[in-house]
């Protein structure tokens, strides 16, 4: 995708405006990683759990009637795992250590995920759609032959076949 080198420009500029970040990932809602900066953590794993997380997170939103997905925080002994939302088919994790301001967090992601968001949505709509290719010539169609029918036999009167 076009906007790779831009997200993860993006990615870089967030870690440097909220320095408690120890990692960020771009990554598709179905797991695959569009961009990564995530010293230590293996970025495809790290994506593949997203996704997971996501998909309990969008059924948890619909069944308490919450509505779309925004945002997602785990909390663990060591520091923060978020997800926001960017855009409908990318989502932006984030992972901080211990002594991060939540607040700060919050608010420099959702930041952060809207732009990612902007960016992938402005490639989408860049990529050339693929040349339509010519229509293979229509063939004639094949002449219709009659097949020899089998004689009709009628019963007679008597039952007999004609």
């Amino acid at each position: 995708m076009a906007a790779e080198a831009e997200v993860l420009d993006e990615l870089r500029r967030l870690r440097a405006r909220v320095p408690q970040l120890t990692g960020a990932l771009a990554a598709g809602v179905d797991g695959l990683v569009l961009a990564q900066d995530t010293p230590g953590v293996e970025p495809e794993g790290l994506a593949a759990l997203t996704a997971a997380a996501l998909g309990v997170a969008l059924r948890t939103a619909d069944a308490t009637g919450r509505g779309d997905f925004r945002e997602l925080l785990v909390r663990g002994e060591h520091g923060y795992v978020a997800t926001y939302a960017a855009g409908p088919s990318v989502v932006l994790t984030l992972l901080a250590d211990d002594r991060a301001n939540v607040g700060r967090l919050h608010l420099e992601g959702r930041r952060s995920g809207a732009r990612i968001g902007e960016l992938v949505e402005a490639a989408a709509e860049a990529e050339p759609t693929p040349a339509a290719r010519p229509s293979p010539k229509p063939t004639a169609p094949a002449p219709r032959t009659r097949t020899a029918r089998a004689a009709r036999t009628v019963p007679g009167p008597a039952g007999e076949s004609h």
